[in-house]
């Protein structure tokens, strides 16, 4: 009655864990980077001293969430990545402790396009963005030639036409 569908297989670029960091990195530096000047200004005028304490808390927390950010996530998430598309599913299969297995019909996806901010592009790497009538749904780093391929896949399995203006 119903087709066997088989677990996705298509796996993401290994340039993806060095993205991952490099954008981990440049995202805490920046956080650290404010709470720095705040503690220094904590300290430079004499604020009340919950506000100091308030601060230190704020940036012991970021710190953690930075060690777990950049060096053990960008390897759960490569480990775990997983995609398929055929004439029927666009199949996504991600998550580190909460496992998610997507099914989005070709029928549904109403438009696909490929994304490469500047670390993307230093890598030679694409993300593939994937929208329906009611969400959104992204792989994150593919070889350029692999993510192209993928995205004319999709277009053509959902019959998505290019519109000219």
């Amino acid at each position: 009655m119903y087709s066997q569908i088989h677990a996705p297989e298509g796996r993401l670029s290994k340039d993806a864990i060095k993205v991952w960091i490099i954008s981990g990195v440049i995202n805490y530096a920046i956080w650290l980077a404010v709470f720095s000047v705040l503690l220094y200004l904590d300290y430079r005028f004499s604020w009340y001293e919950w506000i100091g304490l308030v601060i230190i808390g704020f940036t012991s927390l970021i710190a953690l969430s930075g060690i777990w950010s950049v060096f053990i996530k960008p390897f759960l998430l490569y480990k775990n990545w997983r995609y398929a598309a055929n004439e029927e599913f666009l199949q996504l299969k991600f998550g580190a402790f909460n496992e998610e297995h997507q099914l989005v019909p070709m029928t549904k996806i109403q438009s696909v396009s490929t994304n490469q901010g500047p670390i993307l592009r230093k890598y030679r790497l694409y993300s593939l963005t994937i929208e329906t009538m009611g969400s959104s749904h992204r792989i994150p780093a593919l070889p350029n030639d692999i993510a192209i391929e993928l995205r004319n896949r999709i277009a053509h399995y959902a019959k998505i036409k290019e519109v000219d203006e």
